[in-house]
């Protein structure tokens, strides 16, 4: 035992001394950070306001002294020769120099590249990105990253030398850099995290709950939340509400096509209208059938976004387009925003749209085919990546639904990934050509769906997306590879100067995720209702609609939404 002990204590002390919060930054670390920074002034698919471009900024200054850092402590590892002091001194120096005209001249540049973005979506140009502002905002996020970072190191030192008392070195640092992550996560996870996250769920709960005064339930006993409906008000949402209480009438719709028209049918069940997603499927069915729902000539399953809202954009049209003979149906999963319910609660939106297609597609299944209404599936964002989830084609192909149109869905969604890879090759990643086009067609902003030679089969399905669409575009492998869409040809709402950068691409795309729907109307991941007409004119085939219609009806609904 004397023989162990005097052994341990001889042991000698780790090479490297514990990191001080506020020690020496690395000079390396800066002149790859500043780089960062520099590149991270470039454009990418929305405009930045210099407040959400500072964070960016910082972002990358962090993460590109930490690649600086790692290589500088790559190169001591390896006892690779250092230059000599003096030729260290003249490479700082110019390196500084040059990391300094870079970022100069990458700041004088940025509200020129904004405006190459700007310019596209019809937006006024900015003079200046308040460059200061901008450099402070990124200096605080750099900082405080740093000094969590030396934090972390501080304790998992700490951690090590003190099991070192007890164990050997590699175990005791191994142990070290585990208890140090679970510690730095817990409090991420339990004090930052949840609160947030618990914080937002509240004001969405109250939000959802909030009754307008200007919304007054229906009077017409077919109408969904009346008195004779089997689904209470107020149990709707704020969105359920909204949906039910808008939307053309009959007599609108008579009025643009000179000819009589039918009130379309509503149909929305809220989440605290059942207990269960099945439950809530099954109660959506039943008020779909006393009102009316399958005897109209087609019918629409609607999957809504994180927030229970179905965009008017979307809806309004094809209610025109089918002079009101439509009845549509939606359950609502959650009352946050999409994202946060597509973090928080990612099997609830999928589990209510199984739960409502089963239960239409079953019943829909059992009406003879020449009474029943054509059917069709919609979802936007959220609701479009469950909407094709709820789907598995070869259970419906012996008696298909008859078409789909799913617009900006998230670059999760597993159909829309599979296609996309499966697409001609001569054809961009953002407006794929699949297979035939009897089945499946894209379109974006200019209607790309009368494919020369290609065929519509028995069931038509189109995605609606954007290729300035960062929901539907950001790619996780975007930190290290560029993307595919980024690839020439490029969109039309693309900015040409956009350049793909290892890390702060990356970056850029998850910042232009939050900001997807600060874009005007039909760009970004705010859809346009002309664009849905097309699109919906594609999927549901009007028979008596006629080009000049359609026409008409886009500028009718220009500027509404």
């Amino acid at each position: 035992m004397e023989h162990l002990q005097q052994t341990h204590m001889s042991r000698p002390r780790p090479s490297s001394q514990p990191a001080r919060l506020w020690g020496a930054l690395s000079t390396t670390g800066l002149l790859v950070g500043v780089l960062f920074f520099a590149v991270s002034l470039t454009p990418s698919l929305i405009p930045r306001p210099y407040l959400v471009q500072g964070a960016i900024s910082g972002l990358s200054l962090a993460a590109g002294y930490a690649i600086g850092v790692f290589l500088r402590g790559l190169w001591s590892f390896f006892e690779l020769p250092d230059a000599s002091p003096r030729r260290e001194r003249t490479l700082k120096i110019v390196a500084g120099l040059v990391c300094g005209a870079a970022v100069a001249v990458f700041l004088w540049q940025t509200a020129g590249w904004q405006n190459t973005v700007r310019n596209i979506m019809g937006l006024e140009p900015i003079e200046t990105v308040a460059p200061l502002k901008l450099g402070l905002l990124a200096a605080l996020v750099f900082f405080v990253l740093v000094f969590l970072a030396r934090l972390f190191l501080l304790t998992f030192h700490f951690l090590s030398r003190m099991l070192e008392r007890l164990v050997t070195r590699p175990i005791a640092r191994a142990i070290g850099g585990l208890v140090a992550i679970a510690l730095f996560w817990s409090v991420a996870d339990g004090l930052i995290f949840k609160l947030a996250l618990r914080a937002a769920d509240s004001s969405f709960q109250q939000l959802d709950a909030l009754i307008d005064a200007d919304v007054a339930p229906p009077s017409d006993p077919a109408k969904t939340g009346s008195a004779a409906s089997l689904v209470n008000w107020d149990e709707l949402g704020r969105q359920g509400r909204q949906f039910i209480a808008s939307g053309p009438t009959g007599a609108e719709i008579g009025a643009f096509f000179g000819d009589e028209a039918r009130d379309p049918v509503r149909v929305y069940v809220g989440l605290n209208s059942a207990e269960t997603a099945r439950d809530r499927a099954k109660l959506a069915l039943e008020e779909l059938k006393r009102a009316g729902g399958f005897e109209r000539k087609s019918l629409l399953v609607v999957v809504p976004t994180g927030t229970g809202w179905i965009d008017p954009a979307a809806l309004d049209p094809v209610e025109y387009l089918l002079h009101g003979d439509v009845a549509s149906v939606a359950v609502q999963y959650s009352y946050l925003t999409s994202w946060l319910s597509l973090l928080v609660e990612p099997g609830y939106g999928a589990d209510a749209a199984n739960a409502l297609f089963d239960e239409v597609y079953s019943y829909w299944k059992t009406l003879p085919k020449d009474r029943r209404p054509k059917l069709y599936l919609h979802g936007l964002s959220l609701g479009a990546m469950n909407s094709q989830g709820s789907v598995d084609l070869f259970d419906v192909i012996s008696d298909p639904f008859q078409g789909a149109l799913w617009s900006g869905p998230p670059f999760p969604s597993g159909m829309w990934q599979s296609v996309t890879a499966d697409r001609d090759p001569s054809s961009p990643a953002w407006l794929p050509r699949y297979r035939d086009s009897s089945v499946i067609r894209f379109t974006s902003q200019e209607n790309a769906l009368d494919m020369e030679g290609a065929r519509w089969g028995a069931m038509r399905i189109v995605y609606l997306q954007y290729a300035s669409d960062p929901v539907t575009f950001f790619d996780p492998h975007a930190f290290y590879r560029e993307p595919q869409w980024m690839k020439a040809p490029r969109g039309p709402d693309v900015s040409p100067a956009l350049r793909w950068f290892p890390v702060v691409t990356g970056l850029q795309l998850l910042a232009d995720m939050a900001l997807a729907t600060t874009s005007p109307i039909g760009y970004g991941h705010v859809y346009a209702p002309e664009h849905y007409i097309d699109a919906w004119t594609a999927v549901t085939d009007p028979p008596t609609v006629t080009p000049e219609d359609v026409t008409r009806l886009k500028t009718h609904f220009k500027g509404k939404f």
